[in-house]
C-alpha cells in the first residue's frame, strides 16, 4: 500500500529535479528588502526607550548612529559569507557549512520555533495596532479586534507569499516607496522646525547622560530592533540574480540610506517636542502628527500601518526561507523543504511559520520580546561573524568575489559579546536562563531524530498525504 502510494507520488511529481526556486530578486528588490523590513514600526516606536535609557537627547542619537554603523559592518561581514557559500539560509547555513550539523540545528530550532514567528507576529500586531486606532479615536482598540487584524494580515501575507515570488517582491517594492515617503515627511517637517528656531532639546543635550554598561546595552537593543533585517538578504541568496555583485551593493545602498534617515527623523521629534514630552508619548509619531501636521495627523497612523505590514512582508519572506533550507538539510521534516510544483514557492515552510506566528498572537502580548530577540540574535550573530574570521584566517584561499577588511567583523565579534553579556552581568533577568535552556532543549531532539536519524514511520506517509494535498514537491540546489 505504501510502495503503490510511493509510486504514484512519483509518477504526479516526475519533473522533480527540476523543481528550484527562481532567481527574481535583483538590485532594486534587494534593497527594498533589507530598507522595507528594517523599517518597521521601530523607528515610529523605539526612540522614547533609547532616550528613556540614555537620559539625555544627544547621547541618544549616538547609540542611533552606533546601531547604523554596527548594522553596516555586519551586513558587509555576511556579503563576504554570501559570496563564499551561496546558499540561502543565513546563519543557519554558514553555522552549518562551519562549524557542523549540531550548532546549525540549535539556530534552526531556536529560529524556526520561536524567534521569528515571535517577531512576525508582534510587527503584525503593530501593524493591527495602528490600522484600528482610527476607528476607536480617544479611546483603546480592543484586545480581540487587534489580534484578529494581525492574524489576518499574517494569513494574507501567507496567501501572497505562497503564490508568487514576483508578488511579494512587488510589494516589499511599493510599500517601501511608500514608507521611506513618510519619513520624507517627518524629515522634512524636522528641517522647517529647526528652520524656525525650534532647538530647545538640543541646548544642553548631553546632561543627565546615563553611563551603565547595562543601560546602554539595553539602548542598543531597543535602537538595533528598529536596524533588524539588515541580514535578510542573505537568507534568499539562492533567489538573487548575480549574488556576488547583487549582495554588497545592496547593502551599501540600504543601510547607509536607512541610518540617515533613522538620525533625521529622531533629530525631528527633537525639534517638535522636548525629551519630556517624548518620554511621556505612548506612540512618537503619532505625537509628531498631532503636534506639527495637525489635522493630517492621520496620514502618520496610516504610514505606520503600511510601514509594519511591509516590513510584516519582509520579515515573512525571508523567515520562511529558513524553514525551508533548515528542512533541506535534514534538520527539519521533509514536508517543508519542498516547493510548489506550479508557483514554485517553499509553500510548506511558508505555511509552518504563518501557524506559529498565529499560536504566538494568541498567546498573550510580546512587551519583552525586544529584549529577548536581540539576545538570541545577537547571540548568533556573533557565532556566525566569527565563523567568517575563520575562513578569513583559516582558509585565505577560499574564492570570494568580495572581501570585507578584517577589522569590520573583529567589531562586530565584539559588539556582539558586549550586547550579551552585558545586560545580563548589569540586570540579570530570569527569562534570559529560560532562553538559554530553550536553546539547549533541542539536544532531546536532535541526537534521535538528526544524528541517529531515527524517525517514526507515520512520519513518511503523513509526508507523503501532504506532499499530495498542498501540491508540492522535493527541490534541488541552484547548481549556480
Amino acid at each position: 500500500m505504501g510502495n503503490g502510494r510511493m509510486q504514484n507520488v512519483e509518477g504526479r511529481f516526475q519533473f522533480l529535479d527540476s523543481v528550484q526556486l527562481k532567481q527574481e530578486v535583483g538590485l532594486i528588490s534587494g534593497v527594498s528588502l533589507i530598507a522595507g523590513t528594517m523599517i518597521g514600526s521601530g523607528i515610529f516606536m523605539s526612540p522614547e526607550w533609547v532616550l528613556h535609557r540614555m537620559g539625555s537627547p544627544a547621547s541618544s542619537l549616538l547609540i542611533w548612529a552606533a546601531c547604523g554603523l554596527l548594522a553596516t559592518f555586519g551586513a558587509l561581514s555576511y556579503a563576504e559569507l554570501g559570496t563564499i557559500i551561496k546558499e540561502s539560509g543565513g546563519e543557519y547555513i554558514y553555522i552549518l557549512r562551519i562549524f557542523g550539523s549540531f550548532p546549525a540545528f540549535l539556530f534552526a530550532y531556536t529560529s524556526v520555533i520561536l524567534v521569528r514567528p515571535a517577531g512576525l507576529a508582534a510587527v503584525c500586531l503593530s501593524f493591527a495596532e495602528y490600522a484600528v486606532a482610527p476607528f476607536y479615536p480617544g479611546c483603546s482598540s480592543p484586545q480581540v479586534v487587534i489580534k484578529c487584524t494581525a492574524a489576518a494580515c499574517i494569513l494574507l501575507l501567507t496567501i501572497i507569499n505562497c503564490l508568487n515570488v514576483r508578488l511579494a517582491t512587488s510589494i516589499m517594492n511599493i510599500f517601501t516607496a511608500a514608507k521611506l515617503l513618510a519619513l520624507l515627511v517627518i524629515v522634512v517637517g524636522g528641517l522647517v522646525l529647526l528652520a524656525n528656531g525650534q532647538t530647545q532639546s538640543f541646548q544642553n543635550a548631553f546632561q543627565n547622560t546615563t553611563a551603565g554598561i547595562g543601560a546602554v546595552g539595553v539602548a542598543f537593543y531597543q535602537g538595533l530592533w528598529s536596524y533588524d533585517g539588515w541580514n535578510n538578504l542573505n537568507y534568499v541568496t539562492e533567489e538573487l540574480k548575480k549574488p556576488e555583485v547583487t549582495l554588497p551593493r545592496a547593502v551599501m545602498i540600504a543601510i547607509p540610506l536607512v541610518t540617515c534617515l533613522y538620525l533625521l527623523v529622531n533629530v525631528s521629534y527633537l525639534a517638535a517636542m522636548t525629551p519630556s514630552e517624548l518620554l511621556s508619548s505612548r506612540a512618537v509619531a503619532v505625537t509628531w502628527g498631532d503636534k506639527v501636521l495637525g489635522s493630517w495627523a492621520w496620514l502618520i497612523s496610516l504610514s505606520v500601518a503600511l510601514s509594519t505590514f511591509g516590513s510584516s512582508n519582509g520579515t515573512f519572506f525571508s523567515g520562511g526561507r529558513v524553514c525551508y533550507i533548515a528542512a533541506r538539510e535534514g534538520h527539519m521534516p521533509d514536508i517543508l523543504s519542498m516547493a510548489h510544483v506550479r508557483c514554485l514557492t517553499p509553500s510548506p515552510a511558508l505555511l509552518f511559520t504563518s501557524a506559529m506566528s498565529l499560536i504566538m498572537i494568541m498567546s498573550g502580548s510580546f512587551t519583552s520580546i525586544v529584549n529577548f530577540f536581540s539576545f538570541i540574535a545577537w547571540l548568533f550573530y556573533g557565532m556566525t561573524i566569527s565563523g567568517l574570521l575563520y575562513l578569513k584566517i583559516k582558509k585565505p584561499e577560499l574564492p570570494r568575489s568580495y572581501k570585507v577588511p578584517i577589522i569590520i567583523p573583529i567589531i562586530v565579534l565584539m559588539a556582539a559579546v558586549y550586547l550579551v553579556v552585558a545586560p545580563i552581568i548589569d540586570q540579570p533577568q530570569t527569562e534570559i536562563l529560560y532562553i538559554v535552556l530553550f536553546i539547549f532543549s533541542g539536544i532531546i531532539l536532535y541526537f534521535p531524530l538528526v544524528h541517529f536519524k531515527r524517525h517514526p514511520r507515520f512520519l513518511q506517509r503523513v509526508t507523503l498525504h501532504l506532499q499530495l494535498l498542498l501540491e508540492v514537491a522535493p527541490t534541488t540546489r541552484d547548481a549556480n
